[in-house]
């Protein structure tokens, strides 16, 4: 395997770390770890959502970086005589991207490995074997032989359930694959903006955010704003990749490598003008690759950030990313610290003036 430097080290403790929506513990914990010595105050809203405080100007605007910690999973609902799990979606999930795949069972006792299973299309009858199995269908082999055995190893209703997947680099050590890019990229770009600006001048307090049940509806970053009231917000998160066979232009045209997202509209949010075009400018005079971006349906951390208050100007930029919403998703390294350069670029920009003609553009 590929020796890991200080940034891929990183990378793998928080895809790694365990955090499905509603119970973000351990993904917290490792992005805190990582944001702490770059920051001046570090706590937690009431239902979770790290918050990292880094003064420039005390007198200047606040901007909020937010990526979010969870990741999409399942929720343990009920465990039938012989000893089989049966479990209720925690975000967004298609059907064909779950079977056969490895899951671990967080408990009060400790990890349970399972596996998720179905009848097998030997004894499914021809019209069956053409339909993908629904997920209500599904079930979660731990390897326990009852109930009881199950409750012995610790498994109960309301336990998290996480896709498994090891960090790999792949060939090209450019591309890193990985679960729960969606989000830990977002995090980990929210901790190297923190990284980047220490010792630097900024005119303003900038807030690198690790938001709480994103995939659930954008929930952790509606309270963590209004923690903040923010003047400025930028949602991180991922995004689509257009460039594996089969996907049309029209309907995704970003490419691995290419650049960051900068999402003109999602069902969340139109992006704010005066912030893009200020984003578009920086990327431009700095010679930084992006890419434009707009989704028909689904959103990030800034639908919520933006209604915060009496309103905050906000823009998504994303990293296209490969297979989201699966058990392993592929994103390129140099996406991420284009999005982390144009980020601390702009940050450096927003001083009280600037934010001041933003809100009239």
């Amino acid at each position: 395997m590929t020796k890991l430097d200080e940034t891929l080290s990183m990378l793998k403790d928080l895809t790694e770390a365990k955090g499905i929506s509603g119970n973000e513990k351990e993904a917290r914990d490792v992005m805190e770890k990582y944001i702490r010595p770059h920051a001046d105050e570090v706590f937690t809203d009431n239902i979770g959502s790290l918050i990292a405080k880094k003064v420039g100007d005390v007198n200047g605007p606040k901007i909020m970086v937010a990526g979010h910690l969870d990741e999409i999973g399942f929720m343990v609902t009920r465990i039938d005589s012989k000893g089989f799990v049966y479990f209720q979606t925690i975000g967004g999930w298609w059907s064909q991207v779950m079977l056969s795949q490895r899951v671990t069972i967080v408990t009060n006792k400790g990890d349970v490995t399972g596996v998720i299973g179905s009848k097998p299309p030997h004894i499914l009858s021809a019209a069956e074997r053409k339909k993908p199995v629904e997920i209500k269908d599904m079930f979660i082999d731990i390897g326990a032989t009852s109930k009881e055995e199950a409750a012995e190893f610790g498994v109960k209703p309301g336990d998290s359930v996480v896709p498994y997947f090891e960090f790999t680099p792949m060939k090209n050590e450019k591309l890193l694959l990985a679960k729960a890019w969606d989000n830990r990229i977002g995090c980990a770009i929210a901790i190297e903006v923190l990284k980047q600006l220490k010792g630097e001048n900024h005119p303003n307090i900038v807030y690198g955010v690790g938001t709480v049940q994103e995939e659930v509806g954008l929930r952790g970053a509606k309270t963590a704003a209004h923690a903040i009231q923010p003047d400025i917000g930028f949602g991180v998160d991922v995004g689509i990749a257009g460039d594996t066979p089969g996907i049309k232009e029209q309907d995704a045209d970003s490419k691995i490598g290419d650049g960051p997202q900068l999402v003109l509209y999602d069902a969340s949010m139109i992006s704010h003008k005066g912030v893009r075009d200020l984003v578009i400018q920086t990327a431009e005079e700095n010679n930084i690759p992006f890419q434009y971006a707009s989704i028909a349906g689904g959103g990030t951390d800034s639908g919520s950030i933006h209604l915060t208050a009496n309103g905050v100007p906000s823009l998504s930029i994303t990293i296209a990313t490969r297979y989201i919403h699966s058990h392993a998703a592929i994103l390129h390294r140099d996406d991420f610290e284009n999005a982390v350069k144009l980020i601390v670029a702009v940050i450096k920009k927003l001083d009280r003036e600037t934010v001041n003609q933003i809100f009239l553009a």
